[in-house]
């Protein structure tokens, strides 16, 4: 059996992440949202969205990306969220049986604004 390689980049929320007043929390997420957004733009992400309801609140989201391991840690390390300590990246390789999973291009939203407007 063939299989697909991906590398997958799991967000999660530090146990120290700071707390920041809402403005500028606010303004880290569209910060965020504007890093990804371009790393799709640039054929980087092929899939990327947060964690809803989970059963651990610590993971945020997750990511696949076309790359490799090592960019996807550099990357993710200018992430202004990342940078900012609300957010850690935890980096992997992820194998699926070849063609078992298929990416489809879509539009990322560049801000909390935009995502919530659901357009």
């Amino acid at each position: 059996m063939r299989f697909d390689q991906h590398t997958v980049a799991l967000l999660v929320r530090p146990a120290d992440a700071p707390e920041l007043p809402l403005d500028a929390a606010d303004r880290l997420r569209d910060a965020h949202l504007a890093h990804q957004a371009g790393l799709v733009e640039q054929g980087l992400v092929l899939a990327a969205g947060p964690f809803l309801a989970g059963d651990d609140e610590r993971l945020r989201g997750f990511v696949v990306l076309s790359i490799g391991p090592d960019e996807a840690r550099e990357l993710f390390h200018n992430d202004p969220a990342v940078r900012a300590g609300l957010l850690a990246v935890r980096v992997m390789s992820w194998m699926v049986p070849e063609s078992n999973v298929r990416f489809e291009s879509v539009p990322m939203p560049v801000s909390m604004l935009e995502a919530a407007s659901g357009d």
